[in-house]
């Protein structure tokens, strides 16, 4: 089936199931009697304008930022149509009401009914939600949406999070990211190439490259500019190319290095309060669902078109990237595994049954990527060649 005519079916699939959600309806026969017709009006009428609920949206990104503050905007405005306007979401920007790294608090505590954020920014909650944004080495976009979606990764996912009064979704996704943005060019002669240096790298990829002597940092996007202009940190990694080239980091940078080893996944969320959402009727419960996971695809695209774009604009702006040499990476590929196993199994995690749990989550991941990878490559080979995927990517033990 063509690509074209795929997403065409998708989108008109989507649109029915919500569609169904909303009670769109088919118009009568023509001999209905128009009192019956009127009545449906008058109820109609009324349903739309009793139970609005009025949100606030609160968000990890800057105002306009490509990428994910588009997505953030377009899922409020979504929602808001979808449901005709029996939900209506007032979006704020990172520190307009509360600062980007305080989303998860703002849901959980009620000052705002929605988040729009990444999940490996709580690991001060529970490392384990590292899992649902991004693991190093780990699944890729459609690995992740398979995960979630077939594998049990939402469940496991809605468990985690249901002690923090939190229902997350998987809500847009930026892609694989680049490696990091550096100053100057490093020293791979060195066993410790990121030695002393201050990077910007939150989520478990932080936890790797400090075992190569790096200082992680972990601070919103809002401040990466701004703390790599200052000195506070000397390399930064946020997104790919079109999101960094938006926040102007090769301005300060004009060193890119590649993979993403960190983050093969740009999954984002959205939070909606708990008991917020089971209040909710079910027609606007699954109006929420189903906005989340069209933007998985959405932002997904629109990263993937927009990223090859600022890719040839940042080579012509006098960016040089340069791969990470394979030696480091299967290096940082070793560490991974045992940063990620560590995690899984930390037994400090603030909530209850936390070493169970964590096993069930690492169990579950290493499962789907072990049963995925195989179906990856080869789709990888068919598309570039034998000389692609010759080596299995990495698998958790």
């Amino acid at each position: 089936m063509k690509r074209r005519n795929f997403l065409y079916i998708l989108f008109v699939g989507l649109a029915g199931i919500i569609g169904a959600a909303i009670g769109l309806r088919i118009p009568k026969a023509s001999n209905s009697t128009s009192n019956n017709n009127a009545q449906e009006a008058n109820i109609e009428t009324s349903t739309n304008k009793s139970n609005v609920y009025k949100w606030k949206m609160v968000t990890s990104w800057p105002p306009n930022a490509p990428g994910t503050g588009a997505v953030a905007a377009r899922l409020a405005k979504r929602i808001n149509e979808l449901s005709n306007n029996r939900i209506q979401i007032q979006l704020y920007a990172a520190g307009e009401l509360v600062g980007g790294l305080e989303v998860f608090d703002a849901v959980s505590r009620g000052t705002a009914e929605l988040g729009h954020t990444a999940s490996f920014f709580w690991q001060g909650k529970t490392p384990l939600t590292a899992f649902f944004t991004a693991v190093p080495f780990g699944l890729n976009p459609n690995q992740h949406h398979s995960w979630l979606y077939q594998g049990g990764g939402q469940t496991l996912w809605d468990e985690l999070y249901s002690p923090f009064t939190l229902k997350p979704f998987a809500a847009g996704n930026t892609g694989p990211s680049m490696g990091g943005w550096f100053k100057k060019p490093l020293d791979f002669n060195s066993a410790q190439p990121f030695k002393g240096l201050k990077i910007r790298m939150p989520g478990l990829g932080g936890k790797v490259i400090q075992r190569f002597g790096a200082l992680p940092v972990s601070i919103p996007p809002t401040e990466i500019f701004t703390a790599l202009q200052s000195g506070v940190i000397d390399a930064a990694e946020l997104l790919a190319p079109w999101n960094d080239r938006a926040f102007g980091l090769h301005k300060l940078a004009k060193y890119c290095y590649y993979p993403g080893f960190h983050e093969p996944n740009g999954s984002a969320e959205c939070l909606v309060n708990l008991e917020v959402y089971q209040s909710l009727p079910a027609d606007l419960r699954l109006i929420i669902d189903e906005s989340c996971r069209a933007e998985c695809l959405l932002g997904l695209s629109e990263s993937n078109w927009h990223n090859a774009i600022a890719m040839q604009q940042l080579r012509q702006e006098g960016v040089k990237f340069i791969p990470y040499p394979q030696k480091l990476l299967n290096a940082m590929q070793q560490v991974a595994t045992e940063v990620i196993r560590d995690t899984a199994t930390n037994p400090t995690i603030n909530i209850n049954d936390t070493t169970q749990i964590g096993n069930r989550i690492y169990a579950s991941y290493s499962e789907a990527l072990r049963l995925t990878n195989e179906w990856e490559e080869l789709q990888l080979r068919s598309q570039f060649g034998s000389q692609f995927g010759s080596q299995s990517r990495t698998q958790l033990k």
